[in-house]
């Protein structure tokens, strides 16, 4: 049995959101927490302790929508409307990609997650073997998709190959991994094939994890076509029914309508501020989501369009975006933020009975954060500090399901020189056949 003691730490274990342990002691066995309190206490036998004075403890962040190996594309394609970045750069590029570009380039962006303190992330891309492989040597957890597309070659055995993807890793590496259906969007995925999917995971017992109400013109298009809006169309196709988790990414433009379809139907939203500002999308109306009972967590959206996996900026955007176009500085208190990327996120991805909660009998995914920074002192509100002035540097340990996979702001398990070079020649050689086939064209 491997035992873990942090001690004398300020602990934030969000259960309740508002409690705060000052000071504070959690005890891990294997890959659970067994106990959290405010009272010493005493290491035992054999135990490894972390001395936690100066540092906050709190559930590992979550990040609830991203495509991991879009790292190799990151700084390829900036500054472009949705749709024109797609299909004119990111589609291009990616008819180039390899498995093994797949996988380093998840393994980059695995790290760099885990090095910002997430210890989750929900992943929707091509060739999802890859990413689980890199999932599984990296000590994460996921959420990984097998993805429906119909703007891609052979969508019925795209969706073959979901189905097998779904039903052989749920549950794999010792239970961090587990696995949906992506039917990537309404505009990508029509209703046939839409149906099929959904009697898939209705079979398997999977959920769903897409993209709905990203932009103006998705909207524009979905009701000239349809004459419904996005989630309205979707809703009718029975795409909310006997379901869940219901993972929906972006959810930005969206009538009163929507969002009651949202609630009614306990549909969780990714909400991604970063890439929807970059994109110019627009921003989502949060507050009015979840006024009306919608769960909504935090997301970073690919590092192509991000460019970053950081979720801890993405929680600092989320309290600041929403302040700004209201005029309301309570519109998204600096603690609801918070709780959106750990206990609201982990809710959102069906995984709320088991991580975003510092608890007994919860999987034991912490982060540690070092708070003697000049940038956070002095020490007046720890909550404040966090959302307002912290950054991912500050991530000094990592823990997974019990294993510290970061440990002095190192990683354990992969070795990040050989994760770089290997994706700086996967980007070099994407690049190189983007010109050439330019070159042809032309």
């Amino acid at each position: 049995m491997s035992r873990i003691l942090i001690a004398g730490a300020t602990v934030l274990p969000m259960d309740p959101p508002e409690a705060i342990l000052d000071p504070g002691w959690v005890r891990v066995e294997n890959s659970r927490i067994v106990a959290v309190s405010d009272q010493p206490l005493v290491p035992l036998n054999g135990e490894d302790v972390v001395h936690g004075s100066g540092s906050v403890v709190l559930p590992g962040f979550v990040n609830c929508h991203t495509h991991l190996a879009m790292t190799l594309m990151r700084g390829v394609a900036d500054d472009q409307p949705l749709m024109p970045w797609l299909e004119e750069t990111i589609w291009p590029l990616e008819a180039h990609l390899t498995p093994e570009d797949i996988y380093w380039g998840s393994l980059l962006g695995i790290a760099e997650s885990l090095l910002s303190g997430v210890t989750c992330v929900c992943d929707m891309y091509f060739h999802p073997e890859e990413t689980t492989r890199a999932v599984e040597e990296s000590g994460i957890r996921a959420v990984l998709s097998g993805v429906i597309m119909e703007v891609l070659p052979d969508p019925d055995a795209q969706l073959a190959r979901a189905m097998q993807f779904v039903e052989a890793n749920a549950g794999r590496a010792n239970d961090r991994i587990s696995t949906v259906f992506a039917p990537h969007a309404p505009y990508t995925v029509g209703a046939e094939r839409l149906h099929r999917v959904l009697d898939a995971a209705r079979r398997l017992g999977a959920g769903l994890h897409t993209h709905l109400a990203e932009t103006r013109a998705e909207v524009e298009r979905v009701r000239a076509e349809h004459g419904l809006t996005p989630i309205a169309y979707w809703e009718s196709l029975g795409a909310f029914d006997d379901i869940e988790p219901i993972i929906a990414a972006h959810c930005v433009q969206l009538t009163d309508g929507d969002i009651a379809i949202l609630a009614r139907a306990d549909v969780g939203v990714s909400h991604n501020p970063g890439a929807n500002l970059k994109l110019a999308a627009g921003v989502a109306p949060v507050p009015r989501m979840l006024a009306a009972g919608v769960r909504v967590g935090i997301g970073t959206d690919g590092p192509a369009s991000n460019n970053n996996l950081d979720v801890l900026e993405e929680v600092r955007l989320a309290a600041l975006i929403h302040k700004g176009v209201s005029g309301d500085p309570t519109a998204i208190p600096a603690l609801q933020a918070l709780q959106m990327a750990t206990r609201d996120a982990a809710d959102v991805l069906g995984l709320g009975d088991r991580v975003g909660r510092l608890a007994p009998g919860y999987q034991a995914d912490l982060i540690l954060l070092d708070t003697r920074g000049l940038h956070l002192t002095p020490a007046t509100n720890i909550v404040s500090h966090l959302v307002y002035s912290a950054r991912a540097a500050d991530v000094r340990l990592v823990m997974v399901a019990g294993e510290i996979v970061v440990r002095d702001g190192a990683l354990t398990r992969v070795d990040t020189n050989e994760v770089c070079a290997r994706a700086n020649a996967a980007s070099q050689r994407l690049l190189a056949a983007a010109r050439t086939e330019r070159a042809r064209a032309s």
